[in-house]
Protein backbone atom coordinates (compact mmCIF):
# COMPACT_ATOMS: atom_id res chain seq x y z
CA UNK A 1 0.00 0.00 0.00
CA UNK A 2 1.16 3.67 -0.43
CA UNK A 3 2.28 5.66 2.78
CA UNK A 4 0.46 8.57 3.24
CA UNK A 5 1.29 12.10 4.81
CA UNK A 6 -1.18 13.93 6.13
CA UNK A 7 -1.32 18.10 5.20
CA UNK A 8 -3.97 20.66 6.08
CA UNK A 9 -5.12 23.62 4.32
CA UNK A 10 -7.65 25.76 4.55
CA UNK A 11 -10.39 23.25 4.69
CA UNK A 12 -8.62 20.67 6.75
CA UNK A 13 -6.58 17.51 6.98
CA UNK A 14 -5.78 15.79 3.74
CA UNK A 15 -3.66 12.43 2.57
CA UNK A 16 -1.22 12.89 -0.12
CA UNK A 17 1.41 10.04 -1.10
CA UNK A 18 4.34 10.35 1.25
CA UNK A 19 6.85 10.62 -1.59
CA UNK A 20 4.48 13.22 -3.41
CA UNK A 21 5.84 16.46 -4.34
CA UNK A 22 2.53 17.90 -4.86
CA UNK A 23 0.68 18.83 -1.59
CA UNK A 24 -2.88 19.38 -0.20
CA UNK A 25 -4.80 20.63 -2.81
CA UNK A 26 -3.30 19.08 -5.75
CA UNK A 27 -4.51 15.74 -3.92
CA UNK A 28 -7.90 17.36 -3.84
CA UNK A 29 -8.23 18.31 -7.53
CA UNK A 30 -6.86 14.77 -8.31
CA UNK A 31 -9.86 13.35 -6.13
CA UNK A 32 -12.33 16.28 -7.98
CA UNK A 33 -11.02 15.94 -11.79
CA UNK A 34 -10.73 12.34 -12.51
CA UNK A 35 -12.31 13.60 -15.82
CA UNK A 36 -10.08 12.69 -19.04
CA UNK A 37 -6.81 10.77 -17.70
CA UNK A 38 -4.71 13.76 -19.67
CA UNK A 39 -2.13 15.92 -18.00
CA UNK A 40 -0.72 19.46 -18.55
CA UNK A 41 1.80 19.72 -21.81
CA UNK A 42 5.13 19.76 -21.03
CA UNK A 43 5.83 23.54 -22.47
CA UNK A 44 2.96 24.63 -19.41
CA UNK A 45 4.34 23.06 -16.72
CA UNK A 46 7.92 24.63 -18.26
CA UNK A 47 6.22 28.23 -18.51
CA UNK A 48 4.61 28.27 -15.16
CA UNK A 49 8.47 26.80 -13.74
CA UNK A 50 9.30 30.17 -15.75
CA UNK A 51 7.17 32.46 -14.16
CA UNK A 52 7.63 31.01 -10.92
CA UNK A 53 11.73 31.76 -10.63
CA UNK A 54 11.61 35.22 -12.82
CA UNK A 55 8.79 36.19 -9.62
CA UNK A 56 11.04 35.01 -7.10
CA UNK A 57 13.89 36.69 -8.85
CA UNK A 58 12.00 40.31 -8.46
CA UNK A 59 11.01 39.82 -5.20
CA UNK A 60 14.29 38.84 -3.84
CA UNK A 61 15.58 41.66 -5.86
CA UNK A 62 12.85 44.32 -4.02
CA UNK A 63 13.86 42.55 -0.15
CA UNK A 64 10.54 40.54 -0.48
CA UNK A 65 11.68 37.13 0.01
CA UNK A 66 14.44 36.08 2.20
CA UNK A 67 18.02 35.23 -0.68
CA UNK A 68 18.31 31.61 0.89
CA UNK A 69 14.26 31.05 0.57
CA UNK A 70 14.23 32.89 -3.13
CA UNK A 71 17.10 30.93 -4.72
CA UNK A 72 15.68 27.63 -3.23
CA UNK A 73 12.77 28.55 -5.11
CA UNK A 74 14.67 29.45 -8.34
CA UNK A 75 16.34 26.08 -7.98
CA UNK A 76 13.40 23.98 -7.74
CA UNK A 77 11.70 26.46 -10.39
CA UNK A 78 14.80 25.72 -12.79
CA UNK A 79 14.08 22.11 -11.90
CA UNK A 80 10.27 22.30 -12.83
CA UNK A 81 11.71 23.85 -16.27
CA UNK A 82 14.29 20.81 -16.95
CA UNK A 83 11.24 18.64 -16.66
CA UNK A 84 12.51 16.91 -13.69
CA UNK A 85 9.61 16.67 -11.82
CA UNK A 86 6.50 16.65 -14.64
CA UNK A 87 5.47 13.64 -13.31
CA UNK A 88 4.65 15.42 -9.80
CA UNK A 89 1.93 17.93 -12.52
CA UNK A 90 -0.97 15.03 -11.72
CA UNK A 91 -3.76 17.26 -12.52
CA UNK A 92 -5.94 16.39 -14.97
CA UNK A 93 -6.30 19.39 -17.99
CA UNK A 94 -9.87 19.67 -17.53
CA UNK A 95 -10.09 20.83 -13.88
CA UNK A 96 -11.20 23.78 -11.46
CA UNK A 97 -11.62 27.19 -13.69
CA UNK A 98 -9.20 29.83 -14.47
CA UNK A 99 -6.64 26.66 -13.94
CA UNK A 100 -6.20 27.59 -9.69
CA UNK A 101 -5.58 23.86 -9.24
CA UNK A 102 -2.50 23.83 -11.73
CA UNK A 103 -0.98 26.47 -10.65
CA UNK A 104 -1.62 25.16 -6.88
CA UNK A 105 0.28 22.02 -8.24
CA UNK A 106 2.91 24.33 -9.55
CA UNK A 107 3.47 26.00 -6.05
CA UNK A 108 3.38 22.74 -3.90
CA UNK A 109 6.01 21.09 -6.13
CA UNK A 110 8.30 24.11 -6.07
CA UNK A 111 7.87 24.66 -2.24
CA UNK A 112 8.25 20.69 -1.49
CA UNK A 113 11.37 20.81 -3.47
CA UNK A 114 12.37 24.13 -1.89
CA UNK A 115 12.33 22.81 1.22
CA UNK A 116 13.72 20.24 0.86
CA UNK A 117 16.99 21.72 -1.37
CA UNK A 118 16.80 23.52 2.79
CA UNK A 119 16.90 20.79 4.57
CA UNK A 120 13.44 20.17 5.35
CA UNK A 121 10.66 17.71 4.44
CA UNK A 122 7.81 17.02 2.27
CA UNK A 123 5.01 18.33 3.47
CA UNK A 124 6.44 20.23 6.20
CA UNK A 125 6.10 23.97 4.84
CA UNK A 126 7.99 26.12 7.77
CA UNK A 127 10.94 27.53 5.36
CA UNK A 128 9.16 27.25 2.34
CA UNK A 129 5.49 27.55 1.83
CA UNK A 130 3.24 27.06 -1.50
CA UNK A 131 1.19 30.61 -1.14
CA UNK A 132 3.50 32.91 1.07
CA UNK A 133 6.73 32.46 -0.41
CA UNK A 134 6.42 30.76 -3.80
CA UNK A 135 2.95 32.21 -4.61
CA UNK A 136 4.36 35.81 -3.12
CA UNK A 137 2.77 38.73 -4.48
CA UNK A 138 0.95 36.61 -7.58
CA UNK A 139 -2.32 35.11 -8.20
CA UNK A 140 -4.04 32.67 -10.49
CA UNK A 141 -5.77 35.30 -12.62
CA UNK A 142 -2.34 37.07 -13.59
CA UNK A 143 -0.22 33.83 -13.50
CA UNK A 144 -2.36 31.67 -15.49
CA UNK A 145 -3.02 33.64 -18.42
CA UNK A 146 0.79 34.48 -18.60
CA UNK A 147 2.20 31.37 -18.17
CA UNK A 148 -0.15 29.87 -21.16
CA UNK A 149 0.82 32.89 -23.17
CA UNK A 150 5.02 31.87 -22.59
CA UNK A 151 3.90 28.13 -23.03
CA UNK A 152 2.54 28.95 -26.49
CA UNK A 153 5.09 30.95 -27.77
CA UNK A 154 7.82 28.56 -26.64
CA UNK A 155 5.33 25.73 -28.45
CA UNK A 156 5.24 27.46 -31.59
CA UNK A 157 8.88 27.85 -31.57
CA UNK A 158 8.93 23.82 -32.67
CA UNK A 159 6.31 24.58 -35.24
CA UNK A 160 7.63 27.35 -37.16
CA UNK A 161 10.84 25.42 -38.43
CA UNK A 162 8.35 22.53 -39.48
CA UNK A 163 6.50 25.09 -41.81
CA UNK A 164 8.98 26.36 -43.30
CA UNK A 165 10.84 22.67 -44.23
CA UNK A 166 7.45 21.59 -45.74
CA UNK A 167 7.31 25.33 -48.05
CA UNK A 168 10.79 24.72 -49.49
CA UNK A 169 9.66 20.71 -50.05
CA UNK A 170 6.97 22.01 -52.10
CA UNK A 171 9.15 24.92 -53.75
CA UNK A 172 11.49 21.64 -54.46
CA UNK A 173 8.65 19.38 -56.14
CA UNK A 174 7.85 22.87 -58.04
CA UNK A 175 10.75 23.24 -59.87
CA UNK A 176 11.38 19.09 -60.23
CA UNK A 177 7.95 19.39 -61.78
CA UNK A 178 8.29 22.71 -63.92
CA UNK A 179 8.16 20.92 -67.77
CA UNK A 180 5.50 18.63 -66.49
CA UNK A 181 1.51 19.73 -68.29
CA UNK A 182 -1.32 18.47 -66.97
CA UNK A 183 -4.81 19.66 -67.48
CA UNK A 184 -5.85 21.93 -64.59
CA UNK A 185 -9.74 21.02 -62.96
CA UNK A 186 -12.52 23.56 -62.08
CA UNK A 187 -15.57 22.31 -60.69
CA UNK A 188 -13.99 18.59 -60.57
CA UNK A 189 -14.29 19.76 -64.76
CA UNK A 190 -11.27 19.95 -67.49
CA UNK A 191 -9.87 23.57 -67.35
CA UNK A 192 -7.17 24.43 -69.20
CA UNK A 193 -3.80 23.31 -68.77
CA UNK A 194 -1.17 24.06 -66.26
CA UNK A 195 2.15 22.77 -65.26
CA UNK A 196 2.49 20.17 -62.08
CA UNK A 197 4.99 22.48 -60.76
CA UNK A 198 2.55 25.33 -60.21
CA UNK A 199 0.23 23.50 -58.63
CA UNK A 200 2.85 22.66 -56.41
CA UNK A 201 4.67 26.21 -56.13
CA UNK A 202 1.07 27.37 -54.82
CA UNK A 203 0.95 24.54 -52.07
CA UNK A 204 4.12 26.07 -50.80
CA UNK A 205 3.02 29.45 -50.64
CA UNK A 206 0.04 28.76 -49.08
CA UNK A 207 2.02 27.29 -46.06
CA UNK A 208 4.30 30.13 -45.89
CA UNK A 209 0.86 32.77 -46.01
CA UNK A 210 0.12 30.54 -43.05
CA UNK A 211 3.00 30.57 -41.04
CA UNK A 212 3.45 34.69 -41.66
CA UNK A 213 -0.01 34.79 -40.46
CA UNK A 214 0.62 32.33 -37.69
CA UNK A 215 3.38 34.93 -36.21
CA UNK A 216 1.85 38.03 -36.44
CA UNK A 217 -0.73 36.45 -34.26
CA UNK A 218 1.74 35.29 -31.89
CA UNK A 219 3.36 39.13 -31.51
CA UNK A 220 -0.07 39.57 -29.36
CA UNK A 221 1.09 36.80 -26.57
CA UNK A 222 4.01 38.97 -25.88
CA UNK A 223 1.81 41.37 -23.34
CA UNK A 224 1.44 40.17 -20.23
CA UNK A 225 -0.49 41.11 -17.10
CA UNK A 226 1.84 39.23 -14.87
CA UNK A 227 1.70 41.65 -11.56
CA UNK A 228 -2.18 42.30 -12.13
CA UNK A 229 -2.90 39.92 -9.25
CA UNK A 230 -6.25 39.28 -8.20
CA UNK A 231 -8.08 41.80 -11.07
CA UNK A 232 -5.84 43.83 -12.79
CA UNK A 233 -5.32 45.80 -9.92
CA UNK A 234 -1.83 44.74 -8.36
CA UNK A 235 -3.05 44.61 -4.91
CA UNK A 236 -0.25 42.83 -2.87
CA UNK A 237 2.15 43.61 -5.34
CA UNK A 238 5.49 45.84 -5.32
CA UNK A 239 5.36 49.12 -7.54
CA UNK A 240 8.27 47.97 -9.05
CA UNK A 241 7.05 44.22 -9.14
CA UNK A 242 5.58 44.44 -12.37
CA UNK A 243 8.41 45.81 -14.16
CA UNK A 244 10.89 43.72 -12.92
CA UNK A 245 9.25 40.00 -13.38
CA UNK A 246 8.16 40.84 -16.76
CA UNK A 247 11.90 41.83 -17.31
CA UNK A 248 13.53 38.41 -15.61
CA UNK A 249 10.78 36.40 -17.40
CA UNK A 250 11.97 37.56 -21.23
CA UNK A 251 15.26 36.99 -20.41
CA UNK A 252 14.49 33.59 -18.54
CA UNK A 253 12.31 32.10 -21.69
CA UNK A 254 13.85 34.18 -23.71
CA UNK A 255 10.97 35.39 -26.18
CA UNK A 256 10.77 39.08 -25.92
CA UNK A 257 7.52 39.98 -23.69
CA UNK A 258 6.39 43.14 -22.09
CA UNK A 259 3.79 44.32 -19.64
CA UNK A 260 0.53 45.29 -20.41
CA UNK A 261 -0.55 48.38 -21.79
CA UNK A 262 -3.29 47.66 -19.13
CA UNK A 263 -3.22 44.73 -16.44
CA UNK A 264 -7.58 44.71 -16.33
CA UNK A 265 -7.51 44.30 -20.20
CA UNK A 266 -4.82 41.45 -19.97
CA UNK A 267 -6.62 39.28 -17.15
CA UNK A 268 -10.64 40.24 -18.75
CA UNK A 269 -9.75 39.10 -22.45
CA UNK A 270 -7.78 36.36 -24.18
CA UNK A 271 -8.47 37.25 -27.78
CA UNK A 272 -4.81 36.79 -28.32
CA UNK A 273 -5.11 32.96 -27.80
CA UNK A 274 -8.12 32.88 -29.98
CA UNK A 275 -5.87 34.57 -32.62
CA UNK A 276 -3.14 32.10 -32.20
CA UNK A 277 -5.81 29.71 -32.99
CA UNK A 278 -7.33 30.59 -35.16
CA UNK A 279 -4.06 30.83 -37.12
CA UNK A 280 -3.33 27.40 -36.13
CA UNK A 281 -6.98 26.40 -37.65
CA UNK A 282 -6.24 28.33 -40.92
CA UNK A 283 -2.99 26.39 -41.84
CA UNK A 284 -4.73 23.04 -40.52
CA UNK A 285 -7.72 24.36 -43.12
CA UNK A 286 -5.06 24.57 -46.12
CA UNK A 287 -3.59 21.01 -44.72
CA UNK A 288 -6.72 19.66 -45.44
CA UNK A 289 -7.38 20.87 -48.62
CA UNK A 290 -4.05 20.42 -50.10
CA UNK A 291 -4.26 16.82 -48.41
CA UNK A 292 -6.81 16.15 -50.44
CA UNK A 293 -5.26 17.08 -53.57
CA UNK A 294 -2.75 14.72 -53.06
CA UNK A 295 -5.35 11.98 -52.91
CA UNK A 296 -7.20 12.82 -55.85
CA UNK A 297 -4.24 13.21 -58.37
CA UNK A 298 -2.30 10.09 -56.24
CA UNK A 299 -5.45 7.95 -56.78
CA UNK A 300 -5.11 4.46 -59.03
CA UNK A 301 -3.51 3.97 -59.92
CA UNK A 302 -5.38 2.24 -62.83
CA UNK A 303 -8.97 3.36 -61.94
CA UNK A 304 -7.81 6.98 -61.08
CA UNK A 305 -5.71 10.28 -62.11
CA UNK A 306 -2.74 8.76 -61.61
CA UNK A 307 -0.53 11.87 -62.41
CA UNK A 308 1.47 12.03 -59.03
CA UNK A 309 2.90 8.78 -57.35
CA UNK A 310 2.99 8.88 -53.54
CA UNK A 311 5.90 6.93 -51.42
CA UNK A 312 4.97 3.64 -50.36
CA UNK A 313 4.89 3.08 -47.22
CA UNK A 314 2.46 0.21 -45.81
CA UNK A 315 0.26 -2.37 -47.07
CA UNK A 316 -3.26 -0.92 -47.45
CA UNK A 317 -5.75 -3.52 -47.56
CA UNK A 318 -6.08 -6.70 -45.00
CA UNK A 319 -7.70 -8.36 -47.91
CA UNK A 320 -7.00 -7.13 -51.16
CA UNK A 321 -3.25 -7.90 -52.10
CA UNK A 322 -0.71 -5.00 -53.55
CA UNK A 323 -3.05 -2.23 -52.45
CA UNK A 324 -1.12 1.11 -51.08
CA UNK A 325 -3.11 3.83 -49.53
CA UNK A 326 -2.41 7.28 -49.11
CA UNK A 327 -2.01 7.32 -45.49
CA UNK A 328 0.37 10.09 -44.87
CA UNK A 329 -2.47 12.36 -46.45
CA UNK A 330 -4.90 10.76 -44.44
CA UNK A 331 -3.14 11.60 -41.63
CA UNK A 332 -2.68 15.16 -42.84
CA UNK A 333 -6.76 15.44 -42.78
CA UNK A 334 -7.66 13.55 -39.23
CA UNK A 335 -4.66 15.70 -37.53
CA UNK A 336 -6.49 19.05 -38.82
CA UNK A 337 -9.56 17.63 -38.14
CA UNK A 338 -8.85 17.90 -35.07
CA UNK A 339 -7.20 21.16 -34.88
CA UNK A 340 -10.38 22.66 -36.12
CA UNK A 341 -12.09 20.98 -33.44
CA UNK A 342 -9.55 22.23 -30.60
CA UNK A 343 -10.36 25.93 -32.27
CA UNK A 344 -13.74 25.50 -31.45
CA UNK A 345 -13.24 25.12 -28.21
CA UNK A 346 -10.95 27.73 -27.93
CA UNK A 347 -13.16 29.96 -29.57
CA UNK A 348 -16.47 29.31 -26.67
CA UNK A 349 -13.68 29.61 -24.49
CA UNK A 350 -12.33 33.06 -25.21
CA UNK A 351 -15.98 34.46 -25.29
CA UNK A 352 -16.62 33.17 -21.96
CA UNK A 353 -14.91 35.37 -19.63
CA UNK A 354 -17.28 37.82 -17.22
CA UNK A 355 -16.43 40.89 -15.74
CA UNK A 356 -12.48 40.80 -14.38
CA UNK A 357 -11.51 37.08 -15.38
CA UNK A 358 -11.86 34.89 -18.17
CA UNK A 359 -11.83 31.15 -16.07
CA UNK A 360 -12.03 28.77 -19.12
CA UNK A 361 -7.85 29.29 -19.68
CA UNK A 362 -7.33 25.50 -19.16
CA UNK A 363 -9.20 24.14 -21.56
CA UNK A 364 -7.68 26.95 -24.16
CA UNK A 365 -4.42 26.31 -22.93
CA UNK A 366 -5.00 22.61 -23.85
CA UNK A 367 -6.66 23.02 -27.02
CA UNK A 368 -4.01 25.47 -28.67
CA UNK A 369 -0.88 23.63 -27.36
CA UNK A 370 -2.62 20.48 -28.50
CA UNK A 371 -2.85 21.50 -31.44
CA UNK A 372 1.05 23.24 -32.41
CA UNK A 373 2.10 19.83 -31.16
CA UNK A 374 0.17 17.44 -33.27
CA UNK A 375 0.62 20.07 -35.85
CA UNK A 376 4.23 20.07 -36.15
CA UNK A 377 4.25 16.11 -35.64
CA UNK A 378 1.97 15.52 -38.57
CA UNK A 379 3.80 17.84 -40.88
CA UNK A 380 6.82 16.74 -40.24
CA UNK A 381 5.96 13.18 -41.04
CA UNK A 382 4.19 14.67 -43.76
CA UNK A 383 6.95 16.40 -45.41
CA UNK A 384 9.79 13.44 -44.82
CA UNK A 385 7.90 10.66 -45.64
CA UNK A 386 5.40 12.09 -48.10
CA UNK A 387 6.03 15.23 -49.94
CA UNK A 388 9.48 14.72 -50.33
CA UNK A 389 9.15 11.28 -52.22
CA UNK A 390 6.54 12.25 -54.67
CA UNK A 391 7.06 11.84 -58.01
CA UNK A 392 5.46 12.50 -61.38
CA UNK A 393 3.25 10.48 -63.81
CA UNK A 394 4.44 12.86 -66.58
CA UNK A 395 3.43 10.52 -68.88
CA UNK A 396 -0.42 10.35 -67.74
CA UNK A 397 -0.39 14.25 -67.19
CA UNK A 398 1.01 15.07 -70.82
CA UNK A 399 -1.94 13.09 -71.87
CA UNK A 400 -4.66 14.57 -70.03
CA UNK A 401 -3.45 18.24 -70.79
CA UNK A 402 -3.60 17.21 -74.86
CA UNK A 403 -6.82 15.85 -74.40
CA UNK A 404 -8.66 18.72 -71.89
CA UNK A 405 -11.24 19.96 -73.80
CA UNK A 406 -10.45 23.34 -72.28
CA UNK A 407 -7.77 23.80 -74.92
CA UNK A 408 -10.54 25.29 -77.25
CA UNK A 409 -10.26 28.21 -74.34
CA UNK A 410 -7.05 29.44 -76.25
CA UNK A 411 -9.07 29.59 -79.79
CA UNK A 412 -11.40 32.43 -78.17
CA UNK A 413 -9.36 35.12 -79.36
CA UNK A 414 -8.78 33.82 -82.66
CA UNK A 415 -12.45 32.15 -83.96
CA UNK A 416 -14.60 33.31 -80.86
CA UNK A 417 -16.10 32.35 -77.88
CA UNK A 418 -19.17 30.28 -80.00
CA UNK A 419 -17.70 28.78 -82.67
CA UNK A 420 -14.69 27.38 -80.21
CA UNK A 421 -17.93 26.25 -77.83
CA UNK A 422 -18.77 24.52 -80.80
CA UNK A 423 -15.39 22.50 -81.17
CA UNK A 424 -15.72 21.45 -77.69
CA UNK A 425 -19.40 19.92 -78.32
CA UNK A 426 -18.52 17.93 -80.91
CA UNK A 427 -14.99 16.86 -79.24
CA UNK A 428 -17.54 15.72 -76.09
CA UNK A 429 -19.75 13.70 -78.87
CA UNK A 430 -17.02 12.24 -80.65
CA UNK A 431 -13.96 11.71 -78.75
CA UNK A 432 -11.65 14.12 -80.95
CA UNK A 433 -9.39 15.88 -79.27
CA UNK A 434 -9.55 19.81 -79.83
CA UNK A 435 -6.66 19.75 -81.80
CA UNK A 436 -7.33 17.57 -84.73
CA UNK A 437 -10.76 18.88 -84.85
CA UNK A 438 -9.53 22.02 -85.49
CA UNK A 439 -7.36 21.26 -88.36
CA UNK A 440 -9.91 19.16 -89.82
CA UNK A 441 -12.34 22.13 -90.06
CA UNK A 442 -9.34 24.37 -91.22
CA UNK A 443 -9.55 26.84 -88.99
CA UNK A 444 -6.61 27.18 -88.30
CA UNK A 445 -3.09 27.02 -89.99
CA UNK A 446 -0.56 24.09 -88.94
CA UNK A 447 1.62 26.82 -87.62
CA UNK A 448 -0.79 28.84 -85.90
CA UNK A 449 -2.57 25.29 -84.13
CA UNK A 450 0.87 24.30 -82.89
CA UNK A 451 1.36 27.88 -81.25
CA UNK A 452 -1.87 28.28 -80.28
CA UNK A 453 -2.75 24.72 -78.98
CA UNK A 454 0.62 24.27 -77.34
CA UNK A 455 -0.07 23.41 -73.43
CA UNK A 456 3.78 24.59 -72.84
CA UNK A 457 3.25 28.22 -74.15
CA UNK A 458 -0.59 28.20 -72.63
CA UNK A 459 0.95 28.12 -69.04
CA UNK A 460 3.59 30.90 -69.58
CA UNK A 461 2.35 34.17 -68.22
CA UNK A 462 2.38 36.28 -71.14
CA UNK A 463 0.55 33.82 -73.44
CA UNK A 464 -2.63 35.53 -73.08
CA UNK A 465 -1.32 39.19 -73.58
CA UNK A 466 0.30 38.06 -76.97
CA UNK A 467 -2.81 36.26 -77.94
CA UNK A 468 -4.86 39.37 -77.44
CA UNK A 469 -2.19 40.84 -80.02
CA UNK A 470 -2.34 38.64 -82.58
CA UNK A 471 -5.94 38.85 -82.44
CA UNK A 472 -6.19 42.28 -82.54
CA UNK A 473 -3.67 42.43 -85.54
CA UNK A 474 -5.85 39.78 -87.52
CA UNK A 475 -8.92 42.15 -86.92
CA UNK A 476 -7.23 45.24 -88.32
CA UNK A 477 -5.97 43.16 -91.25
Amino acid sequence: MTELRKEKDSLGFVEVPANAYYGAQTARAVENYPISGMRAHPQLIRAFGMVKQAAAEANQELGLVEAPRAEAIRKAAQEVMDGKWNAEFVVDVFQAGAGVSFHMNTNEVIANRANEILGGKLGEYAQVHPNDHVNYGQSTNDVFPTGMRVATLLALETLYPVLDKLAATFEAKAKEFHDVMKSGRTHMQDAVPIRLGQEFAAYGLAIEKGKKFLTLAADSLRELGLGGSAVGTGINTHPDYRAKAVAALSRISGQKLTPAADMRWAMQSNACMADVSAALRGIALEVIRISNDLRLISSGPNTGYAEIYLPSLQPGSSIMPGKINPVMPELAAMVSFQVVGNDTAVAMAVQAGQLELNVMMPTMAYSVLQSITILANMLRQFNDRCVAGITANAERCAQYAQSTVSLATALNPYIGYAKAAEIVKESVATGQSIISIARSKGLLSEQEISEILDPVRMTEPQYPLDAAKERDKKVKS
